[in-house]
């Protein structure tokens, strides 16, 4: 899957010289946690949330109600945004943004297209539900964990046999413990399992989890 496909198209943005009490207005409104913040459609930089936080009086001031509007109603964007925020391409894979996400400690990121203007956002959330989809987690079955060796052609011994029992693969993922062994976890679209699991214990595999979910 590619961010493209995943994202968040045409995203709410500001610009640089907006209020800040109007770009919290803005994320209060749409219950947004960022906005990105374009000059001339290229995208400068990023307001959270919390950056909003940082630049706000804390409840200790002394200052009055009026002082504090007053303060507040000074400040811009460009004040508290973060600058040059760490942009992403949309023909980029879903792995290469979630590693991204990942090393840079970032919940979000904004989506470029090849010049450089901004098309969309893809957050955390984004590639959450896809994991999900890509799991199978909404459709109803079993699933089976076994315990692999690394060795060619064990795979495809393994669905040969599911296949053989007339069962469908939802999804199929491999959790590598060492160079030498692992766990494959697989989804199947049957509740039924209970015929490939005696067929393949018989192939001298071993079955350490089963679970139906619905």
């Amino acid at each position: 899957m590619f961010v493209k496909e995943r994202m968040s198209v045409n995203p709410i943005t500001t610009t640089e010289n907006t209020p800040i009490l109007e770009a919290g207005e803005i994320l209060r409104k749409h219950n947004f946690t960022r906005l990105p913040v374009l000059k001339d459609e290229k995208i400068v930089g990023i307001i959270t949330r919390d950056d909003l936080l940082k630049v706000s009086p804390s409840e200790a001031t002394t200052l009055s109600v009026w002082e504090l509007n007053y303060v507040l109603s000074k400040l811009l964007v460009k004040d508290a945004m973060t600058k040059n925020p760490i942009t992403i391409r949309t023909e980029a894979t879903l792995e290469e943004a979630a590693l991204m996400m990942r090393e840079r400690g970032v919940g979000a990121l904004p989506v470029v297209d090849e010049k450089g203007k901004l098309v969309g956002i893809i957050t955390e959330s984004d590639i959450f539900d896809a994991f999900l989809d890509l799991m199978g987690l909404k459709e109803t079955g079993t699933r089976l964990t076994i315990d692999l060796e690394n060795r060619i052609g064990v795979i495809a011994e393994i669905t040969e046999t599911i296949k053989i029992n007339g069962i469908n693969i939802i999804s199929m993922a491999l959790f590598h413990r060492t160079n030498t062994s692992g766990e494959l976890v697989l989804r199947l679209d049957n509740p039924k399992s209970e015929k490939l699991v005696e067929d393949l214990k018989s192939k001298g595999f071993k079955v350490i989890h089963i679970a139906k979910w619905n």
